[in-house]
């Protein structure tokens, strides 16, 4: 509850991704969308313009392209902002540099027909050719079928598999609005995606993460 705004190292989870945000070179505007007014609140202060979402966009079962349509509509309307390129900013996660939005930013304007750049991390622990489910006789199987049928235990062996880092995410307007449907699950990325690889990345769900995160902020943040 309220992960967004717990405090670590005397801030809010919120001001680490938020400041990253701002050192940005290349954002020029600055929005915040939430159904919770601490929240955005404390956004404000950091100079983000407060966006209040619907309650049927802030529910469990809610989806990011909604809420993100929702937001674009609003910076439009209200606002007069239309931008070409949108940076998604994830408030419960501080693993974010202001010079990695601005890489992944980078390697959009180079190229347009990039559908979205995202930093991902390398986990071979959670490889999916290690992953198990359960069959109708309740004994386990392979989640994913290997052709070769055979699997290495080190996991050093094994392709790379990369997950997505949740930090931030530097998408393409015009395909958001287009209404296709690209690499699931997160289909609004298309599926021209570029990666920007980091070492780690941690989202805030439990209390370790807050240890962890805490950790990180010491390791790597200026301010």
């Amino acid at each position: 509850k309220d992960k967004n705004i717990l405090n670590v190292l005397n801030h809010p989870v919120l001001y680490y991704p938020c400041c990253a945000a701002k050192k940005s070179e290349l954002i020029q505007d600055f929005f915040c969308s939430s159904d919770d007014d601490n929240i955005l609140n404390e956004s404000e202060k950091l100079g983000f313009i407060p966006i209040k979402r619907p309650e049927e966009l802030a529910k469990p079962t809610s989806q990011h392209l909604d809420c993100i349509l929702h937001a674009l509509e609003t910076m439009n309307n209200n606002y007069n902002v239309c931008p070409d390129i949108l940076v998604v900013v994830l408030a419960n996660n501080v693993t974010i540099k202001s010079e990695w939005i601005d890489i992944c930013i980078k390697k959009m304007i180079d190229d347009m027909s990039i559908t979205a750049v995202v930093p991902v991390y390398e986990d071979n622990d959670h490889h999916p050719l290690r992953a198990k489910t359960i069959n109708n006789d309740g004994t386990l199987e392979m989640y994913e079928k290997n052709s070769s049928g055979k699997v290495s235990t080190n996991r050093q062996d094994l392709p790379s598999c990369l997950f997505l880092s949740h930090n931030f995410w530097v998408l393409r307007v015009d395909y958001l609005k287009s209404g296709k449907e690209g690499q699931q699950p997160w289909g609004f990325m298309g599926d021209k995606i570029v990666p920007y690889e980091i070492d780690e990345s941690i989202d805030i769900h439990k209390d370790v993460d807050l240890l962890i995160a805490k950790n990180w902020i010491e390791n790597n943040y200026n301010d």
